[in-house]
């Protein structure tokens, strides 16, 4: 049976498992109306937050959320799922914390297990220039009241057992600045949380709707184009990854945008050992452990640009050989995939939000390798900035029109490798 808060009890589940009875979509399918409000393009956290900001906080249901392949297909799918606030600029420590503060609520707020888990996180010191960003890191964040403080190698080889700290390693290990409040999710129950959500107020979802052009009439935004028809809209939101630019260039809008692929590859499960999220920039690599025990590595993004989502041995190679730098003793275990994402660069390493030269036409773009912290920030910031057409202080350091006025945000030193 289900209780009153639409929840299958566990007697239920089971029954209904057992009868092979087809379950309930989690959202609907629906025609494409020839009129929304508001239409926002691309299906992942950042879109599906949008959507969902919109009609919870705002009351604004006539949206349409448009992805050209299945929702979370994208970035959204194929990240690595970690959250951190521990930034370099204040701008950028205020808005990645009320992010991590909306994540920590967010199983309760959608009632769906995201899964979050507080872990603690970990940025690696290899050396004196690293180990002064840590500290200057550090005291930014302890000015916005962030829990993150810089510790010795001891301390670190108590948080982790398994990394080598020894003096006598190629790569040692000098400190770290150990952040807390960090901790992974699961990355498709986030979608799949903010999707139900959002279809439950009134937001109609459509997969497989690809955009084919953007109409705009007198420097205004009018409507867009799909492979399966026309639609009418005074407001367009370009909450894409990796085919951000094509978009804005439908609306006439040039990005400072760069795509690279970002790959990663996951183990075996093992009984759980790895309790911190670890990240060395320097060996650009950072790893993590799941719930089912699986470790999870990533590295930078490729140092070319490109379309392509397949991964490589050269990868493979190096982060094989920068884990066990770290932590010798997982030699003996075997990957068992590897896969890649588009990531869009901005040359400041901080993304691109708010309005643009084009009325109605809004950016949610240029997230690089950590636009998925920044889901339900961005999301709850964008619609409020299209309910109340004003720009959200949270985000008025992002506008794209800091590149022409030279006011940039430099992130790199924290989100170049930061995961």
């Amino acid at each position: 049976m289900i209780d009153r808060n639409g929840k299958y009890s566990a007697i239920s589940l089971i029954t209904h498992g057992l009868r092979k009875s087809e379950w309930p979509r989690a959202w609907r399918a629906h025609d494409l109306r020839k009129s929304y409000d508001v239409v926002v393009i691309g299906g992942g956290v950042h879109g599906l937050a949008t959507a969902y900001y919109l009609a919870k906080n705002h009351g604004i249901t006539n949206v349409a959320v448009l992805d050209k392949g299945y929702l979370g297909g994208g970035g959204s799918g194929r990240n690595t799922a970690i959250l951190r606030s521990n930034y370099l600029t204040p701008e950028g420590v205020r808005f990645y914390d009320r992010s991590l503060e909306l994540y920590r609520h967010l199983a309760a707020d959608l009632n769906f297990n995201v899964m979050f888990s507080r872990r603690g996180h970990l940025t690696l010191a290899h050396n004196d220039g690293s180990l002064r960003t840590m500290r200057w890191r550090a005291e930014v964040n302890k000015l916005q009241g962030i829990d993150s403080q810089v510790i010795d190698p001891a301390q670190v080889k108590e948080l982790v057992p398994h990394l080598d700290t020894s003096d006598e390693t190629r790569y040692p290990i000098l400190g770290a600045l150990y952040h807390p409040p960090g901790g992974i999710i699961r990355h498709d129950a986030v979608v799949w949380g903010y999707a139900r959500a959002a279809d439950r107020l009134g937001v109609h979802l459509h997969q497989k709707t690809e955009v084919t052009g953007i109409d705009v009439v007198n420097e205004r935004v009018t409507g867009v184009r799909t492979n399966r028809g026309a639609i009418s809209a005074p407001i367009v939101v370009n909450c894409t990854a990796g085919w951000s630019t094509l978009i804005s260039d439908m609306a006439g809008v040039r990005t400072p945008v760069q795509t690279f692929p970002l790959q990663a590859a996951v183990t075996e499960p093992v009984r759980p050992f790895l309790h911190a999220v670890v990240v060395s920039g320097t060996l650009h690599v950072y790893v993590s452990q799941t719930d089912r025990g699986e470790l999870v590595f990533g590295a930078s993004v490729d140092p070319f640009q490109s379309y392509s989502m397949r991964g490589s041995l050269e990868f493979v190679e190096g982060l094989a050989a920068h884990v066990l730098e770290l932590m010798p003793g997982l030699s003996q275990m075997r990957l068992l995939r590897q896969w890649a994402g588009l990531c869009d660069m901005t040359p400041d390493y901080s993304p691109i939000m708010g309005t643009t030269p084009v009325e109605g036409f809004y950016l949610d773009v240029g997230w690089g390798t950590y636009g998925f912290k920044a889901g339900p920030v961005s999301g709850e910031s964008m619609a409020q900035a299209i309910a109340t057409r004003s720009t959200p202080e949270i985000i008025s350091a992002f506008g794209l029109d800091r590149f022409a006025e030279g006011e940039l945000v430099g992130e790199k030193g924290a989100a170049a490798v930061g995961h």
